[in-house]
């Protein structure tokens, strides 16, 4: 009769476990990283030495939880996660650079200056024009400077997100160490490990937008970390975290450094958005430069005209334009409409053949083409990395629902299971209950 006591209530144990489990499982269904739990139940035999009767029907006890896992499906959401960082990254900068360069309008401003030269030229003698092409003069030089301003002040908020992005996976690998510490006091299948393993992948997920990492595990679940692929330096391992630093040159190159107990290394993510910020770094710093080179051709050039001719007063063509420091802050310089030089030397007020020499410039120089040839090569590069960004997104959902099918929570089965555990349950409490009342009915017989 003890036997049938201890029967049930074993029994009793198991199942209310199982059913504690079912239930938070269908209570973390929607919670993003959590994994499912299944209670194992295994069926208790007799002690080895025992010979009479039957070796089974021993009841049952809950031995442990067992956590769905699936390293490869996981490992395929961080690769599809890394790789989608990446590219919207990218994306970001060079949106930047086309609000730069198309915002300011720096190519129509160009072509409306050549094109007020030609007014002056078909009336020399007249103010009107030359006010005009004054006014032209200034346009330009506000545009070159609001330009080169606006990628310089891009180049900064990259600097800034980037130096965020890196304080963000720093913070993570702290973090990701501090879990790897709990997962080495925890025991094999209780739902503490299970938390800190839900934990653990939460938080590698996160760091892959921001860097393509690698992960490998010990028996435990603690994760050792290498950023920027296999043969990358170690970021976490076991409770030692490193920390990534960000640095950019002139030319746009960026720098990744990992400081790992005491060693700095380099690092070079070819993935998440810090391969990002080192690709739109670079196509931010050329465009700057390319602004920057045109704006100091422009000015030599129409010096180079002026010098070349006189201006309505009989005088040599003075400066209309001073390149800054940086070059695109370019200034006008020649405010007096009599200052343009649109006569040769010694030709008088009525010739237009230094003019000619705008018009030579134009030409050869390629300014207005320049702008344009950069504005839509970024545009093209924009565009794929969009269509790029559609096809990845795609591919990263296809590869969260994958792992959501091997390791998410299925409600409908959870119901099922949960009426299952009940109905054991309730057997078990029966078991009990006749086992009691059984042993009530011998006391009672005198």
């Amino acid at each position: 009769m003890s036997d049938m006591l201890s029967i049930g209530l074993s029994s009793l144990k198991a199942y209310q476990t199982a059913l504690t489990t079912v239930s938070e499982n269908i209570a973390s269904a929607g919670t993003a990283g959590y994994s499912r739990r299944t209670t194992d139940i295994r069926e208790v035999v007799a002690p080895a030495g025992i010979t009479t009767g039957t070796a089974q029907g021993m009841g049952v006890v809950a031995s442990g939880l067992t956590r769905a896992a699936d390293v490869y499906k996981t490992a395929a959401v961080r690769i599809a996660t890394a790789d989608l960082a990446k590219t919207e990254a990218g994306a970001t900068w060079l949106q930047r650079v086309e609000e730069s360069l198309t915002g300011n309008k720096l190519g129509s401003q160009l072509t409306t200056f050549f094109n007020s030269a030609k007014a002056v030229a078909a009336d020399p003698a007249s103010m009107a024009p030359r006010a005009a092409m004054i006014e032209a003069a200034s346009s330009i030089a506000s545009a070159f400077a609001a330009t080169g301003t606006a990628l310089d002040g891009a180049l900064a908020d990259l600097d800034k997100s980037a130096e965020a992005g890196t304080g963000q996976l720093n913070a993570l690998a702290k973090a990701l160490g501090r879990v790897n510490a709990g997962l080495g006091r925890q025991q094999n299948g209780t739902s503490g490990q299970a938390a800190l393993l839900d934990e653990r992948d939460r938080l590698l997920e996160s760091m892959s937008a921001i860097a393509d990492v690698s992960v490998m595990t010990d028996p435990a679940g603690r994760a050792v970390v290498r950023v920027g692929g296999v043969a990358g330096p170690v970021l976490v391992q076991g409770e030692n975290a490193g920390a990534i630093t960000y640095k950019r040159s002139d030319e746009g190159l960026v720098a990744y450094t990992l400081q790992f107990q005491g060693e700095g290394t380099p690092v070079f993510p070819s993935g998440g958005a810090l391969a990002g910020f080192a690709e739109g770094a670079e196509r931010l710093s050329a465009a700057l430069a390319e602004v920057s080179t045109l704006a100091t051709a422009f000015a030599e050039g129409i010096n180079a005209v002026q010098a070349a001719g006189d201006d309505l007063n009989g005088n040599p063509g003075a400066p209309m334009f001073e390149a800054g420091d940086p070059a695109y802050k370019l200034k006008l310089v020649l405010n007096d409409p009599r200052g343009i030089a649109a006569a040769a030397t010694g030709a008088g007020i009525r010739d237009n053949a230094n003019l000619a020499g705008l018009e030579a410039l134009r030409s050869s120089g390629r300014f207005e083409d320049t702008i344009a040839s950069v504005t839509s090569a970024n545009a093209a590069a924009l565009s794929a990395r969009k269509s790029v960004a559609g096809a990845q997104t795609a591919m990263r959902d296809s590869a969260i629902a994958e792992r959501t099918a091997a390791t998410g929570v299925n409600v409908d089965e959870e119901a099922v299971d949960l009426i299952r555990f009940q109905q054991a349950y309730q057997a078990s409490s029966r078991v009990i209950q006749i086992a009691r009342e059984t042993l009530n009915s011998i006391l009672e017989i005198r």
